[in-house]
């Protein structure tokens, strides 16, 4: 009866990290907004919870997820699970975006704006939970018209898939690369005119 008793205790054992292997890669998961909603029914109203959650890998992946549930933590697994189906892949230069683009999502509107190295993300609440998931570093934000922390952090999600890959907006406009990027990574030297000049 020990022998069967210390051979479970070492299949348990075993089979705790083969699960741990087989998970799905860490993810950064950030909770952007969890809120009490009310649905109005013949009785009256019935009470949720809707919780809107920002998934990313920091190196230029991210998703948006929302779930409603009866209790924060079935909203949060819910909103979790979406988020990471809707993952989808953005354009980064280095550690900010190719270009500038304002983007709206009901009456939010949400400027991106690249950064020179070193700015740091200039935005907050769901605006800078996006940009920081997905890996920007440096960008700089505005945000236009409603307040609203759902409709923004969907404005910055969607602002973020409308990107442009360098590579390919130099061949549409029959440019260099080096034309199309930020001026400061740029090897033409504008800094350097300046000083001479």
């Amino acid at each position: 009866m020990e022998n069967r008793n210390n051979q479970q205790r070492r299949d348990r054992d075993s089979r705790g990290p083969r699960r741990q292997d087989n998970d799905a890669p860490e993810f950064d998961t950030r909770i952007v907004d969890v809120a009490r909603v009310a649905k109005v029914i013949k009785g009256g109203r019935r009470f949720a919870f809707r919780a809107l959650i920002v998934v990313g890998d920091n190196h230029g992946k991210v998703g948006i997820g929302m779930g409603k549930a009866r209790s924060v933590q079935d909203a949060i697994r819910k909103a979790t699970e979406r988020a990471r189906n809707n993952m989808k892949k953005v354009e980064v230069l280095g550690s900010t975006i190719p270009h500038e683009v304002i983007q709206k999502y009901g009456s939010a509107q949400v400027m991106l704006k690249p950064a020179s190295p070193g700015t740091g993300v200039i935005a907050g609440g769901g605006v800078r939970a996006v940009l920081e998931a997905a890996g920007v570093k440096d960008v700089l934000t505005k945000s236009l018209g409603s307040k609203s922390k759902l409709n923004a952090t969907w404005a910055t999600y969607m602002g973020l898939q409308a990107l442009k890959n360098v590579n390919q907006e130099a061949v549409r406009r029959g440019k260099s690369v080096e034309d199309v990027q930020p001026f400061w990574r740029r090897g033409d030297g504008r800094d350097n005119n300046s000083s001479n000049g």
